[in-house]
């Protein structure tokens, strides 16, 4: 016996309410009901149809009216992300001997976890606590762009990283030549800016062409570009495309690159000295964990809306804002802890080192007891 739960009455069909029916699982489903607001201007090409100008975020349909349950993880987690991630960037920045290239790329990938995080979770909170978490098309667009935007920068960030490093250990001698050459990091910052913005412009662009006169429900908590794509009622097929165009450039470009690195610094390694090895393995294996955290949940979740695989509303959800969390809760952790530079940077910035032996001090002191004279 299958069931059905509303969450708001259905209505007639001439309301101004308008009901989506929205499948929780094969026998349960919803109806969510949403205003449609002012009717947007009639265009003769859709064939009659209205294209919505608003729609609403269901990433977690299981939970009905008690999304206010996430609220609390999810602040604490991007407590976190601001208070670590911004630390970091404070120590690098504080401190001279950290003004290298290799932890200005980190304390810029920590920067750029802030925003796109910043970019996300700020208006999902306040939609676990509206009543109706409601989104203009032109305000999702704006926020799809700002997230795939700042996403893209990222991976360019660890790209750099790992061409970093492999000249750190494959041309040693030539590193610091490389590195000084302002030119060339001016124009690799410039090739980063153009190529995440051109291919993230042409991305929503695509997608703000689309009619979308059917749902106006996005199964998601953001403006997730196959999630609104998805909703679309004419011909997706060139937004489709670009979106796998963006997979291939951003996530097979740069990720076979990366390997190419890493698998030449693993050759260079296991030529040298048994203890010069610990301390590079120590190194790339920092670099690989966080890669491994941003490119493994990012694929998963771009391939499960383009390939179709069948994976639940919830199960899509928590996959996109994985994507978005895990690299910035972790990246404070792992480069904070993990890199003996930064971790000693830290101690030297607040004086860590300094109150604990002033603590130690003060309780190695030993009391005499007083003695009371006769009388």
């Amino acid at each position: 016996m299958c069931d059905v739960v509303p969450v708001c009455d259905v209505v007639p069909v001439n309301s101004e309410q308008v009901c989506d029916v929205v499948p929780v699982n094969r026998c349960v489903m919803r109806f969510l009901c949403v205003h449609p607001g002012p009717a947007p201007a009639m265009d003769p090409s859709q064939d009659g149809n209205l294209s919505h100008s608003s729609f609403v975020f269901l990433g977690f349909p299981e939970l009905g009216g008690h999304l206010r349950l996430l609220a609390l993880p999810f602040s604490l987690a991007y407590g976190w992300v601001l208070l670590g991630n911004l630390l970091l960037v404070h120590v690098v920045r504080s401190l001279p001997s950290l003004h290298s290239p290799m932890h200005r790329l980190i304390s810029a990938l920590c920067l750029v976890d802030v925003l796109t995080v910043s970019a996300v979770v700020p208006r999902m909170l306040a939609g676990f606590f509206a009543e109706r978490d409601r989104i203009s098309l032109a305000g999702c667009l704006l926020q799809m762009f700002v997230a795939h935007f700042l996403s893209s920068l990222e991976s360019t960030l660890l790209l750099a990283m790992a061409l970093d490093r492999y000249v750190a250990v494959c041309r040693p001698l030539r590193y610091a030549d490389v590195v000084s050459r302002r030119a060339a990091l001016r124009r690799l910052c410039a090739f980063a800016l153009l190529r995440s913005a051109s291919i993230m412009l042409a991305l929503v662009a695509l997608a703000g062409s689309l009619t979308f006169c059917g749902s106006r429900v996005i199964r998601h908590c953001y403006c997730d570009h196959m999630a609104l794509v998805s909703l679309a009622c004419g011909d997706t097929g060139r937004s489709n495309a670009m979106g796998m165009a963006v997979i291939g450039c951003f996530v097979g470009g740069d990720v076979s690159l990366i390997f190419l690195s890493y698998g030449c610094i693993l050759r260079a390694v296991l030529r040298t000295p048994r203890g010069d090895r610990r301390k590079a393995f120590h190194t790339c294996g920092t670099h690989l964990m966080v890669m491994m955290c941003f490119y493994l949940v990012g694929s998963v979740t771009f391939l499960s809306h383009n390939l179709h695989i069948p994976v639940s509303v919830s199960g899509n959800t928590f996959m996109g804002l994985a994507y978005i969390l895990l690299p910035a809760t972790v990246n404070p952790v792992i480069y904070g802890v993990r890199t003996k530079e930064i971790r000693n940077g830290f101690y030297k910035v607040f004086n860590v080192n300094a109150m604990a032996n002033a603590a130690a001090k003060v309780s190695s002191i030993k009391v005499s007891p007083i003695v009371k004279g006769p009388g």
